[in-house]
């Protein structure tokens, strides 16, 4: 079968929408690191809606740990089909990718940080890829922090970490008297990009305090946040890519209609016209942040863990188990939803009802072990976060304590088959999971919480009502 290229366009069905501008025309002003499924469902659509309007804004990728997104796309000319799944299914050929950059060579990346166009850099490396510690704060003990310190004693030195490279790259500018940029992370962190520009800014410190001035006088780190279900790429999807364009496409992407980027309004140069791909440009991001990451992501991990011991693959199969949905509904509006002020325009019900029917989305097939990955950096901002608040207010914790109870039952399951996990702390973890109170202990994950008595008799009861078949503890 031909393969999907700049050449074979022209061979795709009148169905299928392609790119409404010139590629050839596309200035690169976005260097975006990490252009795995979640930015190339999101962000890069977005960017290729606003370049029909202006050219400006096209995108280079870097992928720094792996080279498979490099070389699916770079032979497509960075282009890829982009599945929507609803009611009915849409194809959508996405053009804003120039090219993928691995860390294989470095001196591109360094060009593209320190391209004249470059006006903003952006991310999606995942919460672990920040190197940060249990209190957000850069972990100097990271092993890729340290080998950034120990490489930065080079004038002409390679970063590890992403971090490391914001580093390097705002240097760069600064020593070519090159304008600042907006560094735009959109993973799901709360305050990412507060968290973002601490971390860089302790890093730059450590290896160059000129550029650390110049970056907190010249570089604007704005909060956001990115909302759409986007199960992984999967031979069945490559197939039904295949049947509908009539195109060989090696990595194809595919992602719910429902989409929401919410991006805080400080940039430290021109702002994108994102709004013409419905974007929302706010004063204050972190109550759309909040509501998303402690209710939409939060009843995911909770589906995940408790799904995977209920022996259940999916969030369909999932939603379809009437204890397990009832339960994460009562999760969300009783115990979750008391945490959030939500911004103006937002009720919480009806949010919390759309989410429950993305969830049963019929055309998501969205894998509950694809959702497990991380725990360790995840549950702290999408369930931990909010049990703080609960226990502080005297308010009950049993039913935010059962997923954590899941997913220390997953761990334990894992290291009594001599199953892998997808965790940065996979060893460490592993190695505790036979004694779940040694994993409450680690405070890399849960800081203060393992040695709350209120918390850790929840988390007991919860273990219990799960060994029993229940999904209801009682209070301890």
């Amino acid at each position: 079968m031909t393969r999907l290229s700049q050449n074979t366009l022209s061979a795709l069905p009148a169905g299928v929408i392609r790119p409404q501008y010139d590629r050839s025309s596309v200035k690169r002003g976005v260097v975006h690191f990490g252009p795995g499924a979640f930015h190339r469902a999101h962000q890069a659509a977005a960017f290729d809606t606003l370049l029909a309007q202006d050219p400006r804004w096209g995108l280079t990728g870097v992928s720094l740990n792996s080279r498979g997104v490099a070389d699916a796309l770079n032979p497509q000319d960075g282009l890829y089909t982009l599945a929507l799944l609803d009611t009915e299914v849409a194809y959508r050929v996405i053009g804003s990718i120039g090219g993928i950059l691995t860390k294989d060579d470095p001196a591109a990346i360094l060009g593209a940080l320190t391209h004249a166009a470059t006006r903003i850099v952006s991310s999606t490396v995942t919460e672990k890829g920040y190197c940060l510690g249990a209190d957000g704060a850069l972990d100097f003990a990271n092993p890729a922090i340290k080998a950034d310190l120990d490489a930065s004693r080079s004038e002409d030195w390679t970063p590890d970490s992403f971090t490391g490279w914001l580093v390097r790259g705002l240097q760069a500018r600064r020593l070519a008297a090159l304008p600042g940029v907006t560094v735009l992370c959109c993973d799901n962190l709360t305050d990412n990009g507060r968290k973002l520009e601490a971390a860089t800014l302790a890093l730059a410190e450590a290896i160059d305090p000129d550029t650390a001035r110049w970056i907190a006088d010249h570089v604007a780190f704005p909060n956001a946040m990115v909302d759409s279900i986007t199960p992984a790429t999967d031979d069945a999807l490559r197939a039904r890519i295949a049947a509908a364009t009539g195109l060989e496409d090696a990595w194809p992407i595919q992602r719910e209609r429902f989409t929401q980027w919410v991006i805080e309004d400080r940039f430290a140069g021109e702002r994108p016209a994102l709004d013409v791909a419905g974007v929302t440009f706010a004063s204050e991001v972190r109550p759309f942040e909040k509501a998303k990451l402690r209710l939409l992501n939060g009843a995911h991990s909770s589906l995940a863990y408790i799904g995977l011991g209920r022996g259940l693959e999916t969030v369909g199969e999932a939603m379809a188990d009437r204890e397990l949905a009832a339960f994460a509904e009562r999760l969300m509006r009783e115990d979750i939803a008391p945490s959030i002020a939500p911004p103006a325009g937002l009720d919480l019900g009806g949010y919390i009802s759309d989410v429950l029917a993305r969830f049963r989305n019929p055309e998501i097939r969205h894998l509950l072990s694809q959702i497990a990955w991380d725990g360790s950096q995840k549950l702290p901002y999408r369930l931990l976060d909010t049990t703080r608040e609960a226990l502080a207010a005297g308010c009950p914790i049993e039913r935010l304590a059962l997923p954590i109870a899941a997913w220390l039952r997953f761990l334990a399951s894992a290291e009594r088959d001599g199953r892998t996990i997808t965790d940065p702390l996979a060893a460490p973890l592993l190695e505790r999971a036979g004694d779940w109170r040694s994993v409450l202990a680690m405070r890399e994950v849960f800081g203060d919480l393992g040695s709350d008595g209120r918390f850790v008799g929840a988390v007991e009861a919860g273990l219990a009502a799960l060994e029993a078949g229940r999904l209801e503890p009682v209070a301890a």
